[in-house]
């Protein structure tokens, strides 16, 4: 399969403005902004055939050119990742079998989570759309839970049924878990911010008003479940290592911790 991965970055983030040109410090002491962390994490993938940088953001734009990444503008109006990923296909002609979206504010994703879902695709020729998930470990599961005990968006859980298709997606903790039976393992899934789709997925996308759901969690994949496309959720395994995308200015130093262990 001939793959492309998108990356898309926006400047104008509601949580974040700016997010993607956000600095952290790695343990060397040295900065790099989160899409150039992406980024780098993106082209340490393998059986990838090009990456690209989308964004409708000068600022963005000539930052990303300025450490090497090849850049395709997309329009202002693309309202998620996926419709920017959709957008970008489109407007630089691409021609390939499998787009992966690996977004922009999540440079913890290890590159076998990228590797995983594109051998799943490549198993499953019916797939249409597919995701990574990861259980939860304590200290992840505490992240969530600290969170919305603070009033903070953070990460997304997913819950899927026993084929692997996502049954929903939810800025809430679910499943719910009595805090005083917390189970081992935790039954709580991370779903971790990549995407790969046929293009005649995100084609299809393009043709779907946004969803009732979708607007209401403020997650563009439930566009896909609310329409009838199964998305294979697929289960990856973290290695030991923390996974966590920079979702609020809170999140630097987790993810700032984070690196220091790789």
């Amino acid at each position: 399969m001939k793959t492309t991965l998108i990356i898309p970055a926006r400047y104008a983030s509601t949580r974040y403005p700016g997010k993607p040109l956000a600095e952290l410090t790695l343990p060397s002491g040295r900065k790099k902004s989160l899409i150039r962390l992406s980024w780098e994490a993106a082209v340490s993938v393998r059986g990838v055939d090009a990456v690209y940088v989308a964004t409708d953001d000068d600022r963005i734009a000539d930052h990303a050119r300025g450490f090497g990444a090849e850049v395709i503008m997309t329009s202002d109006t693309c309202r998620n990742g996926t419709e920017r990923c959709a957008d970008a296909l489109d407007r630089a002609g691409i021609e390939t079998d499998l787009v992966v979206n690996l977004q922009g504010d999540a440079p913890l994703t290890p590159p076998w989570f990228v590797e995983d879902l594109i051998a799943a695709m490549g198993a499953d020729a019916a797939a249409q759309v597919a995701t990574p998930v990861l259980r939860c470990d304590a200290l992840t599961y505490g992240h969530f839970v600290e969170d919305r005990k603070a009033g903070r968006v953070g990460g997304t859980t997913a819950v899927f049924g026993a084929n692997g298709h996502a049954l929903y997606f939810s800025k809430e903790v679910i499943p719910y878990i009595d805090p005083g039976k917390l189970p081992d393992p935790i039954p709580v899934f991370h779903h971790v911010g990549v995407y790969a789709y046929r293009p005649a997925a995100l084609r299809a996308y393009m043709g779907w008003p946004t969803g009732r759901l979708e607007a209401l969690e403020g997650l563009e994949q439930l566009r896909f479940v609310e329409n009838g496309t199964p998305v294979a959720c697929t289960e990856v395994d973290g290695r030991g290592r923390v996974f966590w995308e920079l979702n609020n200015p809170a999140d630097i130093p987790r993810i700032e911790a984070a690196l220091k262990e790789l």
